[in-house]
């Protein structure tokens, strides 16, 4: 199974939103605030951009929940005319795998959807966590 190119996002990125998640329920909150947090913040008219972003962020987040160890951290953070989810969880052994043969149902398509929705996706470890982000043109 292919990996995600490993890349820190935009270094002079700011954050605007930060997250802290210790279960599934908490997901809703999260797509719920995100969507605010990314209509308030998008340079244009944010038009699908705050549902793909909540889609995401969703996607990821699971992911670190399911597979990581806690807490999950979700980041909106800006750079320019970039927005950037960036996921965190502290499994610092596991690099994110994409599983392009999986059938459609099957579950395991986050990392998929978020190369598809995002303009550009990466992954990096530092000193406790392991992050997973998507940059999104704002």
């Amino acid at each position: 199974m292919p990996s995600l190119p490993a890349s820190v996002p935009h270094p002079a990125a700011i954050e605007l939103h930060r997250w802290r998640l210790d279960n599934f329920r908490e997901l809703r909150r999260l797509r719920a605030d995100l969507r605010e947090a990314v209509a308030g913040s998008a340079h244009r008219t944010p038009g699908d951009l705050a549902e793909r972003m909540a889609v995401v962020a969703t996607e990821l987040a699971t992911n670190a929940l399911r597979h990581g160890l806690p807490p999950t951290e979700v980041r909106l953070l800006r750079d320019h005319d970039r927005l950037i989810i960036d996921v965190a969880d502290h499994d610092l052994a596991a690099a994110p795998e994409l599983d392009e043969d999986r059938p459609l149902g099957a579950g395991g398509l986050g990392l998929q959807l978020t190369r598809e929705f995002a303009v550009e996706v990466g992954w990096y470890i530092s000193d406790q966590t392991k992050h997973v982000w998507a940059g999104f043109p704002s």
